[in-house]
């Protein structure tokens, strides 16, 4: 299943990026922490051109300690761009960011040389609250489904500090399908956009094989994490079904109260701290993406072409 979101108000947040940026100075580009590859949207070094960049895991104390770090480094090992990791609930590391934005653009002090900052993410990333957290009072909208933040808003976070927040968007064609899916199980697509049942399969694929000792401590399925590995995914969510009561009348399992228990375990870190990707494996989907993405380009222009030939070949009417 190839998950797509892109409705119409994020056609107008391109939009207004590719305009607010031609006056910025750093980008900072808020990222789930679980899922740091996935959420890190292509279109921004299109629309930000080569301005300095600050990537911050959100969430990070939902996502997997070591994992975590081993992003930051490889965030921080690429050119003009500097990594942070934070909870934006947490007062005290959030106001990093400003000193992150200063180390990338130092000339840019004083009322006579204002930081102007953009900051952009996927939708239901954590954006409105890091805001809040940083303006110290409650000037953004916040919420936990995507797409609550709908209008540009202009915060001044110190006499010469102005950041401005977009609303959260995706981009039109999502090319790897890994990310689609990993961007499903953390919220960032609309509930319309694709099937709770397939995302929590596809979650528990991946879980089974890098936390299968967070699936035993959380459902108690198994005597041990070997067993777990062993399990079909559909056996497994049926095993999950029965242990926390997903039934229907006549003892059926309700397939879908089961995929949402896991859904919703995986975003409130009920099974512990999960990533859902290393720099290297998101390495090796985004390669394959681009390569099908190109192959698909290839045979959509052969048939423009053969289209453009057989135009040209009509005899006159």
């Amino acid at each position: 299943m190839a998950i797509q979101w892109f409705p119409g108000h994020m056609h107008l947040t391109r939009q207004a990026i590719a305009e607010r940026v031609k006056s910025i100075d750093v980008v900072i580009e808020l990222l789930d922490a679980r899922l740091p590859g996935s959420s890190s949207n292509p279109l921004l070094a299109e629309l930000a051109g080569h301005r300095p960049t600050l990537k911050v895991l959100n969430k990070q104390d939902l996502a997997d300690p070591a994992r975590t770090q081993a992003w930051l480094a490889w965030y921080g090992a690429q050119a003009d761009t500097r990594s942070m990791a934070l909870d934006a609930s947490e007062r005290a590391p959030a106001r990093r960011l400003i000193d992150g934005c200063r180390e990338l653009a130092p000339l840019r002090r004083g009322m006579a040389r204002p930081m102007r900052v953009l900051i952009v993410g996927v939708p239901n990333v954590g954006k409105s609250t890091l805001i809040n957290t940083l303006a110290r009072k409650a000037q953004a909208r916040t919420g936990d489904e995507a797409g609550v933040t709908r209008q540009e808003q202009r915060i001044v976070l110190d006499d010469d500090f102005y950041l401005w927040d977009t609303p959260g968007m995706l981009w039109p064609r999502i090319i790897v399908p890994e990310s689609g899916m990993r961007l499903a199980a953390s919220g960032a697509v609309g509930r319309n956009a694709y099937d709770e049942q397939e995302v929590a399969l596809d979650l528990l694929a991946y879980l089974k094989i890098h936390y299968p000792d967070r699936l035993l401590a959380r459902y108690q399925i198994a005597q041990a994490a070997l067993e777990i590995v062993e399990l079909h995914d559909d056996e497994l969510l049926e095993q999950i079904a029965r242990r926390r009561g997903a039934l229907m009348a006549g003892g059926r399992l309700d397939w879908q109260k089961a995929a949402e228990i896991v859904l919703t375990d995986f975003r409130c870190a009920a099974m512990g701290r999960l990533t859902l990707e290393t720099p290297e494996e998101y390495a090796v989907w985004l390669a394959a993406g681009q390569a099908r993405d190109a192959e698909r380009q290839q045979r959509r222009e052969e048939r423009r072409r053969q289209r453009s030939g057989q135009g040209r070949g009509r005899a006159p009417g």
